[in-house]
């Protein structure tokens, strides 16, 4: 497969008369990326398309496109990777994962992500979050409304005291991101702890709707995850 030289551009419109133009920060999204290797294929074969597969996302992590890979819980045999991607649109997240060469042997879902009021990263004034503790680790969270879609609160303010522990638990450096996902009432967070039962204590604190569903899963660290390379 031949790798296209793709770079994310910032999206800019034309704001009226004024001939101004406002910078829109590119759309996330993750990616479930499922791998399955055909019968027959050589060890040989898989490692070279492996090697091929960790220097494209090397030059997609420089460019801007891929911003983390981790690695979820995974049966006997299976081979699965979650990824995060920024793209002004699906037209080019598309073009991206198909510039990767794993993408011959691979089935991805994508989960678009909007902003979330209080993601950390969105923060102006947030104060820089401690380092993880050494063996601490990484975790998604999804909460879903388990009751009727027009008895939750659209936005996670809604919720008396979330947002203050929301920005509580990012200065502890415990809280990494908060996304809002397809539909109303669901979010998606992307946190650090010291083992599970940590993170079902992090959970337990944080305020939630009546009627919310918890989903949690544990990441381990991917050797092409960007994060690595930046320290």
């Amino acid at each position: 497969m031949t790798s296209t030289a793709l770079s994310r551009s910032s999206l800019e419109h034309e704001r009226g008369d004024l001939g101004l133009r406002e910078k829109v920060e590119p759309l996330e999204y993750l990616v479930t990326m499922t791998t399955h290797v055909p019968d027959g294929t050589s060890e040989a074969a898989v490692q070279a398309v492996r090697a091929r597969e960790a220097a494209r996302s090397g030059q997609l992590a420089t460019q801007g496109h891929l911003l983390r890979l981790w690695r979820p819980p995974l049966q006997s045999g299976e081979w699965r990777t979650l990824g995060l991607f920024a793209a002004d649109g699906g037209s080019e997240l598309e073009e991206v994962l198909a510039s990767m060469p794993l993408r011959v042997w691979r089935t991805d879902e994508v989960t678009p992500l909007s902003p979330h009021p209080n993601d950390p990263h969105r923060q102006t004034d947030r104060p820089g979050a401690p380092a993880p503790e050494p063996g601490d680790s990484e975790f998604l969270t999804t909460f879903s409304p388990a009751v009727r879609e027009e008895a939750v609160p659209k936005t996670v303010d809604a919720v008396p005291g979330q947002g203050d522990r929301a920005r509580e638990l990012a200065r502890q450096g415990c809280l990494e991101r908060l996304w809002t996902l397809p539909g109303q009432g669901g979010t998606l967070g992307l946190w650090w702890a010291s083992d599970a039962a940590g993170m079902d204590g992090i959970v337990a604190s944080f305020p939630l709707s009546p009627g919310m569903s918890v989903q949690t899963t544990p990441l381990a660290p991917h050797p092409s995850d960007p994060a690595l390379a930046r320290g």
